[in-house]
């Protein structure tokens, strides 16, 4: 009886806990959409107060940024690159993390290895040499920049993906192979379709960074080629450092939106994926 009652106490105390910080999490995102609907000259001087009949501008803002900021091409340019640089980063992966675990040599070893190493890097130590190097061969468009972001984000997918690759039977591609298929049948048709779970996480990982990402687009593809992040930066910046921040608020929201509702609806396999992942890793 002690037990189950120090044990609900205890379940009590860290519903509690998850509860102030569930709060604390949302606050700056309220704010942002409480701002949205307030004039420009009140959002920098009553950032905490509720919009009254002084300072509410209703969708203002909103249409403001949507018209002056170029906003549907930069969306249109960041769900191409978003999308096309996913779905590249979790094909390459996938398939260099089934090749190291399965030929299991010291090449592979030293690959996985050199991945994980390029996870520890910070991406302000290569940044002026990466811009550099892709200007000089040319790569400083919407194509060269999903490359780009290949080798950013193969580190950490390659060592999720690694470690689910561990719990698959290599019985299961034996099986296979004697059936017929070659390597890349036994890796779309069997290995693949397995890795659902961790591909997902992966996915979801990736597009909230590649998504909200401002410096890697800003550097190699500048202001001519603008995505959501550097759009919004540039339109909502007036004259003498002078900005927009009841336009930049409302945009800072539109351009959540389709991030938070591709979060919500996939959220349950990050948690899978990731447990799976370091467990069986």
């Amino acid at each position: 009886m002690m037990i189950e009652r120090k044990r609900s106490v205890k379940d009590i105390f860290l519903i509690m806990i998850l509860c102030v910080l569930t709060v604390i999490f949302l606050i700056p995102m309220f704010l942002v959409l409480m701002n949205s609907f307030k004039s420009r000259l009140f959002v920098s001087t009553q950032p905490f107060s509720f919009p009254n009949a002084q300072t509410f501008v209703g969708f203002e803002n909103y249409i403001n940024g949507l018209t002056t900021s170029g906003f549907f091409m930069a969306f249109l340019r960041s769900v191409w690159i978003t999308v096309v640089s996913v779905v590249i980063i979790v094909i390459f992966t996938s398939m260099t993390a089934w090749y190291i675990i399965r030929v299991n040599s010291k090449f592979t070893k030293s690959l996985y290895y050199l991945f994980v190493f390029s996870m520890i890097v910070p991406f302000q130590m290569v940044m002026y040499t990466m811009t550099f190097v892709v200007n000089t061969i040319a790569f400083n468009n919407v194509f060269g920049i999903i490359l780009v972001y290949l080798g950013f984000g193969a580190g950490l997918a390659v060592f999720m993906f690694t470690g689910f690759v561990k719990s698959i039977p290599v019985e299961v591609e034996e099986a296979a192979t004697i059936d017929g298929c070659t390597p890349l049948q036994t890796f779309f048709m069997v290995v693949f379709p397995m890795l659902k779970s961790i591909t997902i996480t992966v996915a979801i990982l990736n597009v909230m960074w590649i998504w909200n990402d401002y410096l890697l687009p800003y550097l190699i593809l500048g202001e001519s080629q603008k995505t959501i992040p550097v759009a919004i930066q540039i339109a909502m910046q007036g004259a003498y450092g002078a900005t927009d921040y009841g336009g930049f608020m409302a945009m800072l929201v539109v351009a959540i939106i389709p991030i938070i509702i591709f979060y919500i609806s996939s959220q349950k396999y990050i948690i899978k994926g990731v447990i799976s992942g370091a467990v069986k890793g």
